[in-house]
């Protein structure tokens, strides 16, 4: 039981341990689609995959029709989802008025004889809520829709040992209400649909997009500039980019301004001093950029970005980022989250978008398929309005969003006191005190929004109280 620190750097990088590494040292995850075999005898083993997506994203594009690969879809995608609703037990769906659990429910509708009970979480917080948009997809469809607005108090109940859900530190903020609609689901039903997958499958991250957006202007200036330019933004304190902040946005175009402007001056930063396209990548799905400094004798990781030197044309860039997504955040914390909340409560979790023939499928599609006209997961979308008004859907995406750093400083700032302790982290050895002390009393006093990450180093630590076993 003794942590390995590669691992956690990883861990404060992404919310999750990417496989095959365990926060244990010694110990690996068996990977997707991948057999173990063990000699009983010799006590050796041999791993063989079963069934290998980086073959199958090398073959050539199919359905490159938009009509023909819509209808081709919409076949698939039912069957799929006709074949997932067999249960001998109630049945229901997580709706959350995406395209994705929207079309999954639709679907489940279309094939049912009577109301397919849906269920969404929402927030008190209008920023986070869309559960009205859920209702509203709920209403069209005619499917019996419950929902539970969630309030800060009801975090507070539910965080303390949230972490006990998982066999290793997991922090995608996300599990929260997603292990509460588990919770509501099981009321009712024994197994849930979801619509995980459409993201990766459908190239539907705006962070795509943004990765290249950030690449061709980053290529107007030279290298050396952006790297002065990032060094000297990275270097200036929390409270200076604070302060930048409110000065650009008061003068900024409505469409550029952000809440919180600092957390993007610190991130854009990090991003002005990465080499490549593939490095840019990993700074935008990076939670720290050098989250070894957050702990004692730690080094720098690499991460898998080998997973995205794979042949494919200049043109589908989007489709690299995508691959990469599929190979390690799907499941290592799309996947885990759901499964993990969905069984603790005897919840049957499936879903259908992962049937082997809609993956295949959807790794064959050509790139303007799936994004086309400014719009994400295109090809999905034309399957949805099939059995959902487009006005129901187009809106900003904005994933399972949760008001963390809000509650950090409002019903769960006790709990996360008691955790971020300087005494408790110095009698660790495992965080560098003073860092976690002066982000956790900089996030308090509202001089910068550090509540993702801090929810990362508040998840270990809760996990870690309850595994006096551990050796660190």
């Amino acid at each position: 039981f003794k942590l390995d620190r590669a691992a956690l750097v990883l861990y404060l990088r992404h919310n999750y341990i990417p496989a095959p590494q365990s926060v244990y040292q010694h110990i690996n995850k068996l990977p997707p689609a991948t057999l173990l075999t063990l000699d009983l005898a010799s006590g050796r083993s041999s791993t063989v995959l079963y069934w290998d997506i980086s073959q199958i994203a090398r073959e050539p594009q199919q359905h490159t029709d938009p009509v023909e690969a819509t209808s081709a879809l919409d076949n698939l995608l039912k069957d799929a989802v006709r074949q997932q609703m067999v249960a001998d037990v109630p049945l229901g769906a997580f709706l959350s008025g995406g395209v994705d659990s929207s079309t999954v429910v639709a679907l489940m509708q279309a094939q049912s004889n009577r109301q397919v009970k849906t269920y969404a979480i929402g927030f008190e917080d209008p920023r986070y809520n869309e559960a009205e948009f859920a209702a509203a997809v709920a209403k069209h469809l005619g499917t019996e829709h419950t929902e539970w607005i969630l309030t800060g108090q009801d975090a507070l109940a539910a965080v303390p040992g949230l972490s006990d859900l998982y066999d290793e530190p997991f922090a995608d903020s996300s599990q929260l209400p997603t292990s509460l609609v588990c919770q509501l689901a099981r009321q009712q039903v024994t197994v849930a649909l979801s619509g995980d997958a459409g993201d990766e499958l459908f190239n539907g991250y705006e962070r795509y997009q943004i990765a290249l957006q950030v690449e061709q202007k980053f290529a107007k200036t030279p290298a050396w500039f952006n790297q002065l330019a990032g060094r000297g933004l990275s270097a200036l304190p929390a409270s200076v980019l604070q302060q930048i902040g409110r000065v650009s946005s008061a003068v900024l175009p409505k469409r550029l301004q952000s809440e919180d402007m600092a957390k993007r001056l610190q991130r854009l930063g990090s991003l002005l001093q990465q080499p490549d396209l593939q490095h840019l990548y990993l700074g935008l799905i990076s939670h720290h950029p050098a989250p070894h400094q957050l702990l004692q004798q730690a080094a720098p990781v690499i991460a898998p970005l080998t997973l995205l030197n794979w042949d494919i044309t200049e043109q589908d860039k989007q489709s690299r980022f995508a691959y990469l997504d599929l190979q390690t955040y799907l499941p290592d914390d799309i996947l885990v989250k759901t499964d993990r909340a969905a069984m603790a409560v005897s919840l049957e979790g499936r879903v259908p978008l992962l049937d082997h023939r809609v993956v295949e499928f959807a790794l064959r599609l050509p790139a303007e398929l799936k994004y086309r006209d400014g719009k994400t997961k295109w090809l999905l979308r034309q399957v949805l309005y099939q059995y959902v008004p487009a006005a129901l859907i187009e809106r900003p995406k904005r994933g399972f969003a949760v008001p963390v750093a809000d509650w950090l400083r409002g019903p769960l700032v006790q709990w996360a006191d008691a955790l971020l302790c300087p005494q408790r982290l110095a009698s660790q050895g495992l965080f560098n005190t003073e860092l976690v002390s002066n982000m956790w009393q900089q996030h308090r006093s509202g001089q910068r929004d550090a509540g993702y990450l801090l929810w990362n180093v508040l998840m270990l630590q809760d996990w870690l109280a309850a595994r006096p076993q551990v050796r660190f």
